[in-house]
């Protein structure tokens, strides 16, 4: 927790210490990089967040709006489950009855990469065949993305209706799942350890109140961006083939801010991450890229005294895994827990990259406060490993954050990423209401309870508790799964073993492709952001 007295917003940026003087993200609330006011749910699993989506886009009418950007989309996949409850059936619907509905889809590479630019094509293709305005979007850095998963719908007649989706959600295959974790009935392949439906674990933040109107300008700054959206000569050919539209039609003007949510204590702020695109290819709303996704976790985490928790696809490298260093070395009574995927997503060369990021963090951490720093992976009561896609952190039961960022260099500087920061003002004793529930709701679930949690609300407690449980499942591993399988999904993990020549083959990729620096060359071969 916070020391006592202390202002919780004192853990947020400021608007200087965000580093982008040409944004307008923080006009509505001048002198202050945050909204207030606000209530913050967090949708933990796909399915749970897909339901709830298709209820709010069917409730849209005339003259609302339905904004979103996607890295990855697939038009036929079903929110519900239900035939008609497909993406693009639900969007071209909402914008048949008059929504305005506009999208920005990363245009992706070749799907010979891994890549899946003909479907994220095809969700593009059907709504804009259906009226809706849906682009494909390649401004990017080489091999970069567009990374942010975010959903903006606002009501023209009432405003306390109008409602913003955060987190790292894609519009797509496999992330339909529970917490069960049968995995989404309608699949991607992945790799052959997570069998032919992947469980998946996710989580979206949905989001009332003022919040929204920042939201609502991240998106505005990237479709008023006069940037063509490819320069490409081949996806200029392709658009044309396809006859698919290139020019973003003009936006109506931006409604001011919803009121305050009745009683909200939510103080949200929006971290992002552009990157230095340079010269005349630079973002004409963040010159120089925007790094307060980096910023943010920086600043939180030099304020850690307790406990940080972490659920994270990735966690690599040795500039993230320096921040936890730091914190870790200065302050002797700060746990970290991780959980993140027990193995990569793909087969192949990649794998060894992947796994080589993945040393380089976890050694750090370990080497710096062995007895302090765990990982974890986790797998369903069929013991098939789950995919953890989630995007999250909880810092001392205060500053708690859900986006589309993971904890690697890609992500803090080269690809564009959306996370929603929440401190809540009605906490006890400067702990937040808010970062505490999500981080026992995340406990129950790995641990199997139904019951008290006492024993997880301190972070040596909770490691203790999540330890117990992983060594428990591990030893009826170990003993040939005699008996009834011990209660709980959690897996220890350790940094890779991988042999020298491997990881001199795998330094290369690693750094080029899987981990790249999009930050302005005046700050390579730095630790600053």
């Amino acid at each position: 927790m916070a020391v006592d007295g202390e202002d919780p917003t004192s853990w947020l940026l400021t608007p200087d210490e965000r580093g982008n003087a040409g944004t307008r993200i923080d006009a509505a609330h001048p002198g202050r990089a945050w909204s207030t006011g606000n209530h913050v749910r967090p949708l933990v699993h796909g399915k749970t967040y897909f339901a709830e989506l298709f209820e709010r886009i069917e409730a849209t009418r005339d003259g609302d709006l339905v904004f979103f950007t996607d890295w990855q989309g697939d038009a036929d996949e079903r929110l519900t489950g239900e035939p008609g409850s497909e993406v693009a059936e639900v969007l071209g619907r909402a914008d048949e009855r008059g929504v305005d509905v506009r999208g920005l889809v990363w245009r992706s590479h070749w799907e010979g990469f891994g890549f899946t630019a003909g479907e994220n094509r095809r969700l593009g293709k059907e709504l804009q065949d259906r009226g809706a305005e849906a682009l494909l979007d390649m401004r990017v850095r080489m091999g970069g993305s567009h990374h942010q998963k975010m959903v903006v719908i606002r009501h023209q007649d009432d405003p306390s209706r109008d409602i913003a989706y955060v987190g790292g959600i894609d519009l797509c295959h496999s992330r339909r799942d529970d917490s069960d974790h049968h995995g989404d009935p309608q699949p991607l392949s992945m790799a052959d350890e997570y069998g032919p439906t992947p469980p998946w674990h996710d989580i979206q933040a949905a989001i009332s109140g003022p919040a929204v109107h920042d939201v609502e300008t991240v998106f505005r700054e990237r479709w008023e961006d006069p940037t063509p959206l490819s320069r490409s000569p081949v996806n200029v050919l392709s658009d044309m083939i396809h006859r698919l539209d290139r020019s973003p039609d003009p936006l109506p003007a931006q409604s001011p801010p919803p009121p305050e949510v009745p009683d909200g204590s939510h103080v949200v702020q929006l971290l992002r991450t552009y990157p230095d695109l340079r010269a005349n290819r630079d973002y004409d709303f963040a010159h120089g890229g925007e790094r307060s996704v980096a910023r943010g976790y920086s600043k939180a985490l030099a304020k850690a005294r307790r406990i940080v928790y972490i659920e994270d696809q990735y966690l690599w490298g040795t500039h993230v895994g320096g921040v936890f260093t730091d914190a870790l070395r200065q302050h002797e009574d700060l746990h970290v827990i991780a959980v993140v995927p027990l193995h990569p997503d793909l087969e192949g060369a990649s794998r060894t990259a992947q796994l080589l990021g993945r040393r380089r963090a976890m050694r750090e951490m370990i080497r710096a406060a062995p007895e302090r720093v765990a990982i974890f992976g986790i797998e369903n009561h069929a013991g098939t490993p789950v995919y953890v896609h989630a995007k999250t952190c909880i810092i001392d039961d205060v500053w708690a954050t859900v986006g589309s960022d993971n904890f690697n260099r890609r992500s803090w500087t080269h690809d564009s990423e959306l996370s929603a920061v929440v401190v809540d003002l009605a906490g006890e004793e400067a702990t937040s209401t808010y970062a505490r529930r999500l981080r026992l709701t995340l406990a129950a679930e790995h641990l199997d309870r139904t019951d008290s949690l006492d024993d997880c609300v301190e972070g040596v407690d909770m490691l203790a508790a999540y330890t117990e449980s992983a060594d428990r499942l591990d030893s009826w591993y170990a003993g040939g799964c005699v008996g009834p399988r011990p209660a709980g999904r959690l897996r220890r993990m350790f940094p890779p073993e991988i042999g020298p020549l491997r990881r001199a083959m795998a330094l290369v990729p690693y750094l080029l492709l899987h981990d790249p620096d999009g930050r302005p060359r005046r700050l390579r071969g730095t630790d600053e952001f």
